[in-house]
């Protein structure tokens, strides 16, 4: 049975907090990841910023729709998403765009493991950690090609 570990990419760019929008566009530029684990001064997973991230800057903000009845405004849609957007509209660093509830998986687990995870959470990589410890990255490619081994 083929591992994580087996299969995952060792060498991994990440990017601290302080990283700005416009560095990480020019490491998603050069090196054609989809996925930057963001690491704090300790160099533990903090968060990931993903390309797709990057391009949610460039969209319209989505005004809720909202209801006036009597003297009362009643949004239609959740103010936590309008909160969401702002700040990833606003956002100037990888701390500030980064998502914090970043799916992991430990190199010890089965590739079958990854591809599920990737699957039912619809990513594009995982960051494999030791701990909070980043030790590897594992993307959809990796699990492709070892499908083919």
């Amino acid at each position: 049975m083929q591992t994580v570990a087996d299969i995952m990419t060792k060498e991994v760019v990440s990017v601290k907090g302080t990283t700005t929008v416009r560095e990480m566009a020019e490491i998603f530029d050069k090196m054609g990841f989809g996925s930057l684990p963001v690491l704090d001064d300790q160099g533990n997973l903090s968060g990931i910023v993903t390309a797709s991230d990057l391009i949610e800057q460039g969209r319209p903000l989505h005004i809720p729709t909202v209801i006036s009845l009597f003297d009362w405004v009643i949004p239609l849609e959740s103010e936590q998403s309008l909160e969401r957007d702002l700040r990833k509209i606003t956002a100037q660093t990888a701390a500030e765009l980064a998502s914090k509830d970043v799916v992991t998986i430990s190199p010890s687990e089965p590739v079958s493991k990854a591809a599920e995870l990737m699957s039912s959470h619809k990513l594009h990589a995982l960051p494999v950690v030791e701990g909070k410890r980043v030790v590897g990255i594992v993307s959809r490619i990796d699990i492709i090609r070892a499908m083919n081994r």
